[in-house]
């Protein structure tokens, strides 16, 4: 399994940004899909996540109705649209996969592999 993720880079605050994660090795649609982020000094932590079967996604608090997590089971691939970013959004960004129950829990989220830096500028 590898998940590639793509898309970051420097922004103002206020900003948008759009991540794409690119899988193979798996079959996807098989799979909950996660992005999960890690800030300096900080544990990651998982902050979106859409099931295998649809339905509404999970957000953490801290980017509900900014973040926007989105799948194309038929090109593999995972995205995560970033709106009214905030300097405390910078972090480095991955994507992941799961097939535990526990879908909205990061622990099970796993192959996450390079990450994408997003840094936020005030």
């Amino acid at each position: 399994v590898q998940l590639q993720a793509s898309g970051g880079g420097l922004v103002q605050a206020g900003g948008s940004l759009g991540l794409s994660c690119a899988a193979s090795g798996l079959t996807f649609r098989s799979y909950h899909v996660g992005w999960l982020r890690q800030a300096p000094g900080q544990e990651r932590e998982l902050i979106a996540a859409s099931r295998r079967s649809g339905g509404e996604p999970y957000y953490a608090d801290s980017v509900k109705g900014r973040f926007t997590i989105s799948r194309d089971n038929a090109k593999n691939t995972m995205y995560l649209q970033m709106n009214g970013l905030k300097p405390e959004d910078t972090a480095v960004y991955y994507c992941a996969v799961s097939q535990n129950v526990q879908w909205r829990m990061g622990i099970y989220y796993k192959n996450s592999g390079q990450g994408t830096l997003v840094t936020v500028s005030s």
